[in-house]
C-alpha cells in the first residue's frame, strides 16, 4: 500500500467503482438525483466538524465532501459531459475572474497587485462582477433578475439571507437592525392575528413571514442565522439529554413527569451550562 495517495489515485478509485463489470454494484446503480442527499449531508458535517473544533476529523469529512464533486464529475466524464479536469479549470478560471485586486492580469502565476483594496471595496467588486456573470448566462437580458441563480435547494435560512442580500444592493433594505425589530413585532401581531381566526393556511403563512424577517435581523445583526438555530439545536438537545439522564437516575420515567418537573430540570442543566467555561 502506498504511503500517500494522490487526487489522481481517487480519480482512478472512482472510476473503478463505475467500472460496468467489476465495480461496485451500489455505486453503478446511482445517478446525479441518487447522490444529492449524500453531498448536502457531507457538507453538513464539514460545517459541524468545525463548529465543534474537531479537527482531527476534519480531513476525513473534507475528503468526503471532495469525493461527491469525483463522483458528479465521473457520472459526468461517463456522458461525456465534462470531467474533473473542467470542473478545476472552470473553477480557477472563475476565481481568477473574480479577484482583480490579486490577479491584476488575470494570470495565475503573474505578478500580484501591490495595492491593497478595503474590504468593502473588495465585495462591492465581488458583486458587480457576479452580476456581470449572471448576465451572460441570462437567455434574455431584458428579463434578468438580481434573484436569479440564488439555488432553490438551499437551506431556507440560508436561502433567506441570500435573497435578503441581494435586494439590498439596490437599496430595498432597512438602514439599521432597530425598524427590523419593529417589523419582527408587526409580524407576530399578525401571527396572532391569524391563530384568533383559527386560519391554519394563515397561521402557517404568517409563520413563514415571522421566520424570515427573523433572518432579517440576523443578517442585521452580522449573526449566521443557520449557524445560530445549530447552535440552538444543540444547546437544546444537550439541556434535554440532561433532564433524561437526572430522570433515570432518580428512577422516574419522563413520560409520567409533570411539566414543571421537567421545566425544574431544564433550569438546572441551563444553570449548569452557565457555570462551566465557553458555555
Amino acid at each position: 500500500m502506498q504511503d500517500s495517495y494522490s487526487l489522481d489515485d481517487l480519480l482512478h478509485l472512482m472510476a473503478r467503482l463505475r467500472d460496468p463489470q467489476h465495480g461496485c454494484p451500489w455505486d453503478l446503480k446511482q445517478d446525479y438525483a441518487s447522490i444529492v442527499p449524500h453531498t448536502i449531508e457531507e457538507a453538513y458535517e464539514v460545517a459541524d466538524a468545525i463548529e465543534r473544533g474537531d479537527f482531527e476529523h476534519l480531513p476525513g469529512e473534507l475528503g468526503d465532501l471532495l469525493f461527491q464533486v469525483v463522483y458528479y464529475s465521473q457520472l459526468a466524464r461517463e456522458e461525456g459531459r465534462f470531467d474533473f479536469a473542467r470542473v478545476v479549470d472552470g473553477i480557477t478560471r472563475k476565481l481568477l475572474r473574480r479577484h482583480p485586486h490579486v490577479f491584476p492580469d488575470g494570470d495565475l502565476y503573474g505578478a500580484p497587485d501591490m495595492a491593497r483594496l478595503e474590504e468593502a471595496a473588495v465585495k462591492q467588486r465581488w458583486e458587480e462582477i457576479k452580476a456581470e456573470e449572471r448576465a451572460e448566462k441570462a437567455a434574455a437580458p431584458e428579463q434578468l433578475s438580481l434573484l436569479d441563480d440564488v439555488p432553490t435547494t438551499l437551506p431556507a435560512l440560508s436561502r433567506a439571507v441570500k435573497l435578503q442580500k441581494r435586494a439590498a444592493q439596490v437599496g430595498f433594505d432597512w438602514p439599521e437592525a432597530l425598524p427590523v425589530v419593529d417589523k419582527l413585532r408587526e409580524e407576530l401581531d399578525e401571527v396572532l392575528e391569524a391563530m384568533s381566526e383559527n386560519d391554519p393556511e394563515a397561521i402557517a403563512e404568517e409563520v413563514g413571514d415571522l421566520l424570515f424577517v427573523v433572518t432579517n435581523l440576523a443578517r442585521h445583526l452580522k449573526v449566521d442565522p443557520e449557524s445560530a438555530l445549530r447552535a440552538a439545536n444543540g444547546k437544546f438537545e444537550r439541556r434535554f439529554r440532561y433532564i433524561e439522564q437526572a430522570l433515570r437516575e432518580a428512577g422516574l420515567a419522563i413520560e409520567n413527569c409533570s411539566l414543571e418537573q421537567l421545566d425544574a430540570l431544564w433550569g438546572e442543566a441551563k444553570k449548569l451550562e452557565k457555570q462551566q467555561p465557553g458555555c
